[in-house]
């Protein structure tokens, strides 16, 4: 290594010099400013976050060790007799299933028929606008106005079935909320009607990201239309498929308005339709144990914890990590 006359290393020679005072207490202030801002900008958020999740959810558990009545101090100290209880209750097993069924048909119903309707309206035709409104429109309505809507008419001196008799269907005139057999499915259609709307926008959003030059380059290949949307419009609208399917289980597990406001307290267990969110209301407040009801909000909570992250891991995992390419290199 070659010196200076003064006995330092000569630049251009590789050498390293140590960064002055002067510049680690400009670094040392930036970093310090740069927490600043994020505690500034993120410590509301993470304490209306704190206060009302995590502490709610720490507080349920708490409440689920006791026999409580939902005023005073818990002491009727039981343990795990409640997480007992619903475990071994064939109710919450039938509660459990229906959200289950209805997480599968969700998907099942509302995936290809919004992929099919947003394909559709994301073409040109007269009146696209209107059509992309009306369908949009029954998500933001309200779940009571929808349970209460439907609930009349569905009902078996409703609209739906007065509409059979007059067109001479008096046979599939039947009772669509109190049949085992039919009131699930009742259901169904309801939500789907409900949040197709919701799906569809989503995807729509979608499709606009995709590039249309890569469909022109399919039409000079010879695809038609329908292959262009197979081959290219569906792989590449497949995250936000996955981000809305993630979505869709989540609400279908946690499903609790429509079907309370429309079989009410005791007739959704009887009719099929029950939830584990029903459930928790009709064992907890309505019978005047909170403690109970809390356990059940958090086998709720951790039940669909399991499950989002399990979705994250093995279904998200890829999206996820093609938008952190900065972290990786």
């Amino acid at each position: 290594m070659t010196t200076s006359p003064e006995g330092r290393p000569a630049a251009g020679d590789g050498a390293r010099t140590a960064p002055s005072p002067a510049r680690r207490t400009r670094r040392s202030r930036g970093g310090w400013r740069q927490r600043a801002e994020i505690a500034l900008l993120a410590g509301p958020a993470i304490v209306v976050f704190v206060a009302f999740v995590i502490f709610p959810v720490v507080m349920a558990a708490y409440y689920g060790f006791y026999k409580w009545k939902g005023f005073g101090a818990p002491t009727d100290f039981v343990g795990l007799e409640n997480y007992v209880t619903i475990l071994q209750d064939t109710t919450f097993h039938d509660a459990l299933l229906h959200n289950g069924f209805i997480v599968v048909m969700s998907l099942v119903l509302q995936g290809p028929a919004a992929v099919i309707l947003a394909l559709l309206l994301n073409r040109r035709m007269r009146g696209r606008s209107v059509i992309r409104v009306l369908i949009f429109v029954p998500y933001v309505v309200s779940e009571v106005i929808v349970g209460t809507g439907w609930s009349l008419m569905l009902q078996t001196s409703g609209a739906v079935n007065d509409i059979l008799a007059k067109v001479g269907l008096e046979g599939w005139a039947v009772d669509w909320l109190s049949d085992p057999d039919i009131a699930i499915w009742s259901l169904l259609l309801i939500i789907t009607w409900k949040y197709i709307g919701f799906a569809v926008i989503l995807f729509l959003a979608g499709l606009q990201s995709i590039p249309e030059e890569l469909h022109e380059a399919a039409a000079i290949d010879g695809a038609s239309y329908w292959q262009s949307q197979r081959a290219i419009t569906l792989p590449l609208l497949g995250p936000t498929v996955r981000i809305w399917a993630f979505l869709s289980v989540i609400g279908s597990l946690q499903l609790f308005d429509l079907v309370y406001i429309i079989w009410g307290q005791y007739v959704s267990a009887t009719a099929g339709t029950s939830t584990m969110a029903t459930y928790m209301v009709l064992n907890g407040r309505n019978a005047g144990n909170y403690g109970f009801g809390n356990a059940v909000a958090v086998l709720l909570f951790l039940i669909s914890l399991v499950i989002a992250l399990t979705y994250q891991r093995f279904v998200l995992r890829r999206d996820t990590e093609g938008a952190l390419t900065e972290g990786k290199k």
